[in-house]
Formats: C-alpha cells, structure tokens, sequence
C-alpha cells in the first residue's frame, strides 16, 4: 500500500476508534500532535490508538514509553507502522 492509502486509512481508523465522528480525514494534519493542543487527544485515546496499531497491523507495544514516541502524530506512526506492521 502506498503511504498517501495508508495515511488516509490510518485517519479513518482513528476517527473510528475513538468516535470523532465530528472529525473528517481531511482535518487531521500530518504534523500535529495528536495530544495535548493538537488533535487533543488523552490518555485513554492513547490506550485505544495502541489497539489500533494491534488489531489492524499487528503491532504490539509494551512498553508505555515505546508508545510515547510512536503516538506523536500522524507521520510518526506511519513510519512505525510501515516499519514494524505484520498484517
């Protein structure tokens, strides 16, 4: 799959996952930070963002410092799942 697909699948997963149903794929910037002044994401999305990553990649993430440096924005999770994906 092409990064652009996967970017814009990925942007589907995550308004699906976490019910930003407010959010279109569009919206969501490349760049910006998921959480915080960003897309202003919380703890909670970030647990249901690493279910993501498991379910439809299967990636797995254990250690809760590995996921800070994944879960930063839209880019740095594409390198990570185009990375390590195995689905």
């Amino acid at each position: 799959m092409e990064r652009e697909q996967l970017k814009t699948q990925l942007k589907e997963q995550i308004i699906q996952y976490l019910n930003l149903l407010d959010i279109t794929p569009d919206q969501i910037k490349d760049d910006e930070p998921l959480f915080g002044d960003g897309l202003g994401l919380d703890s909670i999305d970030s647990i249901e963002l690493i279910v993501l990553l498991e379910r439809e990649y299967g990636i797995k993430i254990n250690d809760p410092k590995e996921g800070r440096k994944i879960l930063v924005d839209i880019n740095t999770m594409l390198d990570f799942i185009e990375n390590n994906r195995k689905n």
